[in-house]
């Protein structure tokens, strides 16, 4: 919502006001960026995680490229729903763990959860070819060729969430099982899988 009103208000703004905009969206996004790091709970990890995001469009609005930042924010609608859901289904299959110390190997156990996961995690890491890729790199070069400053942190920010995302997938669904509730995890049922292969999609 406050990116929307940001892009509605816009011919309001003054060119300072707009870069300290500008400014602190980037700040925003490397700063929870380095917190989503820190996290252990699944869910704070992508909460996190969204609001590093949400520093993008920010930063990107600021920039005068609002259109960028409805298309990153329409794009981050399903990549992150399809995160978050995915966080669910492994949770539930987990017996209400969010630790993701605490999970590990579930892979195995949820191979749709963790392959539409996977998928959610490459398009927030924007990897060619999948949504994220689209508005994110459209953004990066938006803030290269407007305000280097902000492009540096932006791309600071994009290289954090590579690695902490990825850390995160690897966390819970590869290596070991490192708990009695993700050793006994299964796949949950199609009402819970079917959302999020869509999403994927």
């Amino acid at each position: 919502a406050g990116i929307y009103l940001l892009v509605r208000i816009d011919f309001m703004l003054v060119p300072e006001v707009t870069l300290l905009i500008a400014l602190l969206g980037a700040v925003m996004a490397l700063y929870a960026g380095f917190c989503a790091l820190t996290q252990c709970d699944v869910k704070k990890v992508l909460a996190y995680s969204t609001l590093s995001q949400l520093g993008y469009m920010a930063a990107t609005a600021g920039l005068g490229m609002s259109g960028l930042a409805m298309f990153h924010l329409a794009t981050h609608a399903f990549f992150k729903a399809l995160l978050f859901l995915g966080a669910g289904s492994v949770i539930m299959a987990c017996h209400h763990q969010q630790d993701i110390f605490q999970m590990g190997g579930l892979a195995k156990r949820m191979p749709w959860t963790a392959r539409a996961f996977l998928l959610g995690v490459l398009a927030i890491c924007g990897v060619t070819f999948t949504a994220g890729f689209f508005s994110k790199d459209a953004m990066l070069v938006a803030a290269y060729d407007t305000n280097l400053p902000v492009f540096v942190m932006l791309l600071a920010g994009a290289l954090l969430t590579a690695f902490y995302m990825g850390r995160l997938h690897w966390l819970i669904f590869h290596g070991v099982a490192r708990s009695k509730p993700a050793e006994v995890a299964k796949e949950n049922e199609p009402v819970v899988v079917v959302p999020l292969l869509l999403l994927a999609l």
